[in-house]
């Protein structure tokens, strides 16, 4: 929090014109949505060949045109090595890169900050984050901790990992509140359910991708598809773009992502999902679902269901109803 008012203290001050952000995650293009907005022109610096690495690469493609037609520079495959001040200007420089800048605002993951627990002899764990359990207890009697400073339990991998959402950290307070005044709460776990806005596209996922799934022994198999949002004889139709990975044994449904237009419910439908995966659902099951529709807002079979009607066609067809 005191660096996004540092930020906003130095566009007041001395009101840059360019920026470069290293960096090409959430907050990364939440910052260029913003900069672009008031006027700035602004360059993304990211290390991986796409951006929004939470996202499979196909998605990564459609956000990183999404940012170049609302004038966002967009650099892949580059690790900044030097920023240094020349006159006015920022120079940064990486392996074949280098410009000028007015600003450089660095957004590269985040890090929890526990040192205040470690004087208090609190054991840390995944990349120094405090370890607990499911009470939100500590290894020392009387301290809990929640939030981004903590580990996260995941119901999917059945592990802990380290997964700052706030979101989860809302749900690990009220745990670790409760408990610490004599309750008897448990956190369930996290499914890593994450939603973004950038200019006119929401981005949002849930559960595991392929190579999370294959490393916890399932054999998963990933489907894209586009749907239209709404009945397409219903004006303002918009394609969204969904991508479901199961287990090829068990059709069991092992995670999802979608990307589409802002207004076309991405949320609502990432959180059906997140649902599905809570109560480790089988793909099939979504075709169960008993969800709302009305011409302007979705269609008799959801754009849920039709991608899972289209993830069963490929995978497993003894198991598809037709439609």
């Amino acid at each position: 929090m005191a660096d996004s008012f540092a930020v906003h203290q130095h566009l007041i001050n001395h009101a840059p014109e360019s920026a470069v952000i290293v960096g090409g995650g959430y907050i990364g293009l939440e910052m260029a949505d913003a900069f672009i907005y008031r006027g700035m022109s602004v360059t993304v610096v990211e290390h991986s060949a796409s951006v929004m690495k939470t996202v499979d690469a196909s998605l990564g493609e459609i956000i990183q045109d999404e940012l170049q037609a609302h004038g966002v520079t967009v650099i892949n495959n580059v690790a900044i090595e030097t920023i240094e001040q020349q006159g006015t200007k920022l120079l940064v420089k990486g392996k074949g890169f280098e410009t000028k800048t007015d600003m450089v605002l660095v957004a590269v993951g985040v890090k929890p900050s526990t040192e205040v627990a470690q004087t208090a002899n609190v054991a840390t764990g995944i990349k120094g984050a405090i370890k607990v359990n499911s009470r939100m207890e500590t290894n020392v009697p009387g301290i809990y901790a929640a939030g981004d400073c903590v580990e996260t339990w995941h119901r999917l991998l059945n592990k802990y990992t380290y997964l700052p959402l706030g979101t989860t950290a809302h749900k690990q307070g009220r745990v670790a509140g409760e408990n610490a005044v004599g309750g008897n709460r448990e956190f369930t776990g996290s499914l890593g359910t994450q939603v973004v806005k950038v200019f006119e596209l929401v981005i949002a996922r849930t559960g595991l991708r392929d190579s999370e799934s294959t490393e916890i022994g399932f054999e998963p198999v990933t489907l894209e598809t586009q749907m239209w949002d709404h009945k397409a004889y219903y004006p303002g139709a918009r394609k969204l773009h969904i991508r479901i990975t199961g287990d090829r044994r068990t059709q069991r449904l092992l995670g999802a992502q979608i990307v589409g237009y802002y207004q076309a419910e991405v949320a609502k439908r990432i959180d059906i999902f997140a649902t599905a995966l809570f109560h480790n659902m089988q793909i099939e099951d979504l075709n169960d679902l008993d969800l709302s529709y009305t011409p302007p807002l979705s269609s008799p079979w959801d754009p849920v269901q039709m991608s899972a009607q289209a993830w069963l066609k490929q995978h497993s067809p003894s198991l598809l109803v037709s439609a």
